[in-house]
């Protein structure tokens, strides 16, 4: 940061630089526009580097490419965190994308038309804000956590990373979407596991099944009735299975019982009773949207912004990409993001006629001034 604040003006901002962002990126540079894209990490792809050591795609390779260049690997290969945090490093680099990285956007605004966003003592004015902070925000967990006794090791999802960080003794994860699934067995193979939480299903990404892709990108969208059901549940609880099937779940040797409802005597309590002998707890719990830091009035009382595909109606130049069921299934997937972002750029070039882009990336001082 410098003691002195800045401002600048360009025509579009993206917020985010993970695939979402990218994906938004792509497009614009297609039409030839002025925009930067900010991210508060200090390298294009540490929201992947950043997670559990063991994680890999829940999407084999042939659905983990964003526009413009495929993930180089065999179609049913599932790529670990690290390759798919190579890929968006490349990715950014390929198509010359003006990411700026280690920038915290503090607060978003509107001023007189036109957007102002605000990081430390620097300011950027734009006509149109892209919000692609993703769909892992604020992470959850029940308010009774506080309850269990303090010498039960406790993690969220978002702070795991590899089993040595628990204690001996038994562990309990909270939550059977894929990345409760996931981790259970990882734990399963040096303790006892017990995995909670309903059966969220599984969807068949298998090898040569481009169809059933088709069906979760075409069809369960918001436009149709199973769609929006589908949606409104995938918000409320765990996404269904994908790399793993249900099966491989408890042939890793992971006990499935019931959900959690409270907390006895410092210990969890299952729905049918029973209170699991354990020294540990993963909560696999999922996020909550934390868009605090945007002070418009587009938020539902959730937290949620009210959006239909990303744009948001009542603040024109105002768009969201990569939440959870933005339009479809595949809203929030590596290989669907894509989409979203395309619609969203279209929205922008019918909005204002593409502009000549005075700027790519070389003349903005945000390269040393807008430092989160």
């Amino acid at each position: 940061m410098t003691n002195q604040s800045s401002e600048r003006h360009l025509d579009t901002v993206v917020i985010g630089g993970g695939q979402a962002g990218l994906a938004v990126g792509y497009h614009l540079a297609r039409q030839n526009r002025a925009f930067v894209i900010l991210d508060a990490e200090s390298r294009v792809g540490d929201v992947w580097r950043n997670r559990w050591d063991s994680l890999r795609l829940f999407t084999p390779a042939r659905y983990d490419g964003l526009p413009g260049m495929p993930f180089s690997a065999p179609g049913g290969y599932f790529p670990t965190k690290d390759e798919m945090a190579d890929y968006l490093e490349a990715y950014a680099a390929r198509f010359d994308l003006p990411v700026r990285p280690g920038v915290r956007v503090d607060a978003l605004t509107r001023e007189e038309g036109r957007y102002l966003l605000t990081s430390g003592n620097d300011r950027l004015e734009a006509d149109h804000v892209v919000v692609a902070t993703g769909a892992y925000q604020n992470p959850k967990v029940p308010a009774f956590a506080f309850e269990l006794d303090s010498e039960i090791v406790q993690l969220h999802s978002s702070e795991y990373h590899n089993p040595d960080q628990l204690q001996e003794g038994g562990v309990l994860v909270v939550g059977a979407g894929n990345s409760g699934a996931e981790i259970a067995v990882e734990q399963a193979a040096t303790r006892r596991t017990y995995l909670s939480g309903r059966d969220t299903g599984r969807v068949p990404l298998g090898l040569g099944r481009r169809g059933v892709w088709w069906l979760l990108h075409n069809v369960l969208t918001v436009d149709t009735r199973l769609g929006r059901r589908l949606r409104n549940s995938s918000l409320g609880h765990g996404a269904p299975l994908i790399r793993l099937k249900p099966k491989d779940v408890v042939a890793a040797g992971v006990e499935r019982v019931p959900r959690v409802t409270g907390v006895r005597n410092g210990k969890l309590v299952l729905e049918d009773g029973r209170v699991p002998d354990v020294a540990n707890v993963v909560w696999c719990t999922g996020f909550a949207p934390d868009f605090r830091w945007i002070e418009l009035p587009v938020f539902r009382e959730d937290g949620y912004p009210v959006h239909y595909r990303g744009v948001v109606e009542r603040e024109p130049g105002l768009y969201f990409v990569g939440l959870l069921f933005l339009y479809s299934l595949t809203s929030s997937l590596v290989d669907g993001v894509g989409r979203d972002g395309e619609y969203v750029a279209e929205h922008i070039a019918a909005r204002f006629p593409t502009r000549p882009a005075r700027w790519r990336g070389d003349h903005l001082p945000m390269d040393a001034e807008l430092k989160a």
